[in-house]
């Protein structure tokens, strides 16, 4: 497999209109690892992983500086679709959120339409992308039925299905198990062991437990005394909860605080 950073950030800043929520991260994700977001509530986890798919440019107020580079090429650069961004980076929400009035084949077919992309055989590509998302067995005889028929964790694998369905070479997962019991949050980590092979993931996670389970490498964001949130430590995920250099990062892994 390629250890080539084929997603990195450079000196990322972030602002929402006068505020200044983070500072000067640079961070490099390497091919087929999972990289962990760790970091109590409010220090910009969710902020930094949406400006890795430019979902940050959307927000009213939001300023950026810095640079997010996709195999070398800095996804903000003036000449660069965003819409492109969004199908090469994935992004998966905490909250489940498929398509109400959609069916489930529709669902998975849906970014590849909006996109205006063509589909040469569509019960191919919902066959494909359900089964990697761990899900074709349970759904094959309901594709016809409502998205919204499904359980919280299968709508959740449902949205991962869709977006596996634009094959991204990135997927963001914005704490995609909180809102799941343990055996769906079970079923989607094993996802993202399996999915790894064939791709980069960033995952925001509250649960250490969690980030050891899934992850090759943590990063620990702390925002301190009201200053913008910046990375404290960045490392593989072993060293960072067993070995960490910073004694703040040793105090949060330990739930000392957060």
């Amino acid at each position: 497999m390629s250890n080539l950073n084929h997603l990195e950030t450079k000196d990322i800043n972030v602002w929402f209109g006068e505020r200044h929520v983070l500072r000067d991260v640079s961070l490099q994700f390497q091919n087929n690892h999972v990289t962990a977001l760790i970091g109590p509530s409010g220090c910009g986890k969710s902020t930094f992983i949406r400006t890795l798919n430019r979902m940050h440019e959307l927000i009213p107020t939001a300023g950026l500086s810095g640079q997010v580079l996709l195999n070398g090429e800095d996804i903000y650069a003036q000449a660069v679709d965003p819409v492109n961004v969004r199908i090469n980076i994935g992004m998966v929400f905490q909250k489940p959120n498929p398509f109400p009035t959609m069916t489930i084949r529709e669902n998975i077919l849906s970014g590849l339409k909006l996109s205006g992309r063509k589909i040469e055989d569509g019960d191919g590509l919902v066959e494909t992308s359900l089964q990697r998302a761990s899900m074709w067995n349970e759904v094959k005889d309901r594709l016809s039925e409502p998205a919204l028929s499904l359980s919280g964790g299968q709508q959740q694998r449902l949205c991962i299905a869709r977006s596996l369905a634009m094959d991204p070479n990135v997927l963001l997962m914005d704490e995609p198990c909180s809102a799941l019991d343990p055996g769906s949050t079970r079923r989607i980590e094993e996802t993202i062991l399996e999915l790894k092979e064939n791709m980069t993931i960033v995952i925001v996670t509250h649960n250490m437990q969690q980030a050891q389970r899934v992850s090759d490498s943590t990063a620990f964001f702390l925002s301190e005394n009201g200053n913008p949130g910046e990375v404290v430590e960045f490392d593989t995920t072993e060293n960072v909860f067993k070995r960490p250099k910073d004694d703040r990062t040793n105090e949060y892994v330990n739930g000392r605080f957060g």
